[in-house]
């Protein structure tokens, strides 16, 4: 079977930022020191009104096309992980397909996944190389949360900030893709959803704002169940790690290095304690970029490598989970 791994990374931050500082203009109640400590968060990159996730999407893979130097004629197949599609239809990853120009013989698909994505992502991009069907995969996480929040939903916008990455997964590279573990549990999908805008709830929910804002529920945009989803990632996420570790024949002793999807500052350093894993193993990456959902993951792997976190030979495992529930788990080697 033909391995698979990680040979280029790329990312996009959408120009506007937003402070906590600008943040407690609007809700005065919060101060920025307990944004700060608590969240982990101090700025967050939004997408403008007039940039789609598409957007987003093409500038992190031009950017990796012309950092590495890759002939876009050896793409074989993309695969965009986003829960802010461009259209209903047709598939974000079709028009990407032709904003960046590459062959028509090139497959393309999106999938609707959220903080769990990246690892699923380069599951399926695995898979594909595993099964000669591709030799380069274009693998992008592209997700613009702010236009599914609520302009008084305090509590999300202070989390979540927009963002996007383009990964080259291809039959050579520098970080070897190992085994993955999932897991799915959507039992617990009313905790983090957007309600209406689909089929189910195609109408538009009547509510009172005022009550609404008291109860941090709003039904037409982005809500979170904030300690039911905590509860959500303390019951999996060491379970989580536990079963990666048996999939590859390793122990936590032999990885050199942990990334979780950084989802705030609080939920990483309970994870941390609870799972053993000493400070100077472990990955913080979200001060400037928030919680960035699918991106999370490939944005702090690539921080890691330039800053000489990660060295040759190093074990890394890496670990997603959230909306859905789902969640999923790699050992990636580097070469």
């Amino acid at each position: 079977m033909r391995e698979a791994f990680i040979k280029a990374q790329a990312y996009y931050l959408p120009e506007k930022i937003i402070t906590n500082e600008d943040l407690i203009k609007e809700f005065p109640d919060w101060t920025v020191e307990k944004v700060a400590n608590k969240i982990g968060i101090d700025s967050r990159h939004i997408a403008d009104e007039n940039e789609s996730i598409g957007d987003m999407a093409y500038k992190a893979s031009q950017k990796l096309f012309k950092d590495y130097n890759i002939d876009k004629s050896e793409i074989d197949f993309i695969l965009l992980c986003t829960q802010t599609p461009d259209y209903f239809l047709p598939t974000t990853a079709c028009i990407i397909q032709s904003r960046l120009g590459l062959s028509i013989n090139c497959g393309a698909l999106d999938f609707n996944l959220g903080c769990s994505g990246y690892v699923y992502g380069l599951s399926l991009a695995k898979g594909l190389i595993s099964g000669n069907m591709a030799k380069n995969v274009l693998l992008i996480t592209s997700e613009a949360y702010s236009k599914h929040m609520h302009i008084k939903d305090k509590k999300n916008r202070t989390i979540f900030g927009d963002a996007a990455t383009a990964t080259l997964v291809s039959i050579d590279g520098n970080l070897k893709i190992g085994n993955f573990s999932f897991g799915t549990d959507g039992s617990g999908a009313e905790n983090l959803m957007v309600k209406t805008g689909a089929f189910k709830f195609s109408e538009k929910i009547d509510y009172n704002e005022k009550e609404a804002i008291e109860k941090d529920y709003f039904p037409n945009n982005l809500y979170m169940n904030g300690s039911e989803i905590f509860k959500f990632t303390m019951d999996s996420v060491p379970n989580l790690v536990t079963d990666t570790l048996i999939k590859n024949n390793l122990n936590k002793d032999d990885i050199n290095y942990f990334i979780f999807h950084q989802a705030n500052k609080f939920m990483l350093d309970t994870l941390k304690t609870i799972s053993k894993i000493p400070s100077e193993k472990f990955a913080y990456c979200m001060n400037d970029i928030g919680n960035t959902v699918s991106s999370t993951i490939p944005i702090a792997l690539n921080r890691s490598i330039n800053e000489n976190k990660i060295k040759s030979k190093d074990k890394i495992l890496i670990a997603g989970f959230g909306v859905g529930y789902s969640w999923a788990g790699c050992v990636l080697e580097n070469q």
